[in-house]
């Protein structure tokens, strides 16, 4: 009894990781700038924990990144009223939307309806959350990417690339099969210092070597059920069909000269409960390879 009472209380208790990211070839004006991560909102689900994400939002407009990454899944299902839950999201985020931090996203499986791989993706529901998201000023990459570039206040911005412009690209969700590595890091010069942002870490293993030395994802929930101290035995670990890359760095997976972190996400899948994976924000801190 004691356990299921922590796992209605966990989910209150935000987890801010640092985390050290080498970049090969990083300009020495972009060392110790920082990007944060958050994502799997799933706004909608029973219990859906909203105040987490509404607290996430106010923590990380208060720590001030030079930018921030929101890794898909900002919806659970669609309601029959689609606006419904987009509109809680973007009350949910605001102290974050109204900053002037740069915001950039991707979808995620829910974001199409998705609760199942095998589930028919739903395009309707992706469009509205694409529109929610843009009408936020949030930047969409969908199999694409950015060049960011510092100001003369050395603030982060998107920009025409140069030499010392630092690249974000994003994947399509995994499960609608929309991953398009090729065309995400097409325009990305071979060498420029990059981040790729994704939903499902099994996107990580479809990256060229080379291509990711800082790559993040979410989908896992961290598990969302661990056995204490035996981090392997998780709810995601027994059930998934797909490999299970659970969170933080993911050893021995993906193309050679790649990294992948997997953030613990915020929301739920079908149990409004979180045992030893608390949600998470992730903090890189770049500094050159």
């Amino acid at each position: 009894m004691s356990i299921l009472v922590w796992g209605l209380v966990e989910p209150y208790f935000l987890d801010i990781e640092k985390e050290k990211a080498a970049i090969p070839n990083l300009p020495s004006e972009w060392e110790g700038k920082k990007v944060a991560v958050i994502g799997d909102f799933q706004v909608g689900m029973w219990m859906d924990n909203t105040e987490t994400v509404e607290d996430a939002a106010e923590k990380i407009a208060e720590m001030k990144p030079d930018a921030v990454l929101i890794i898909g899944d900002f919806i659970y299902h669609s309601l029959e009223d689609p606006n419904a839950e987009m509109q809680k999201v973007e009350k949910l985020i605001n102290p974050l939307v109204k900053t002037d931090i740069p915001l950039f996203a991707v979808l995620g499986n829910h974001d199409y309806n998705m609760g199942n791989k095998n589930d028919e993706p739903k395009i309707a529901s992706a469009k509205h959350v694409k529109t929610s998201l843009e009408e936020m000023g949030i930047t969409l990459l969908h199999n694409r990417s950015v060049a960011l570039k510092l100001t003369k206040d050395n603030e982060v911005s998107i920009g025409k690339p140069q030499d010392s412009s630092f690249y974000i690209a994003g994947l399509g969700a995994n499960w609608p099969e929309n991953a398009d590595p090729a065309k995400a890091l097409n325009g990305i010069p071979e060498a420029a210092p990059r981040m790729i942002m994704m939903h499902n870490p099994e996107s990580f293993a479809k990256l060229p070597a080379n291509s990711a030395p800082l790559a993040v994802a979410g989908h896992t929930h961290g598990g969302q059920f661990r056995v204490p101290f035996a981090p392997e035995w998780s709810y995601k670990s027994l059930v998934a069909k797909d490999k299970a890359k659970v969170d933080g760095w993911i050893e021995n997976f993906g193309a050679n000269g790649n990294h992948l972190y997997v953030n613990r996400g915020i929301g739920f899948s079908d149990l409004p409960l979180r045992i030893n994976t608390p949600p998470e924000i992730t903090v890189f801190i770049l500094t050159k390879a």
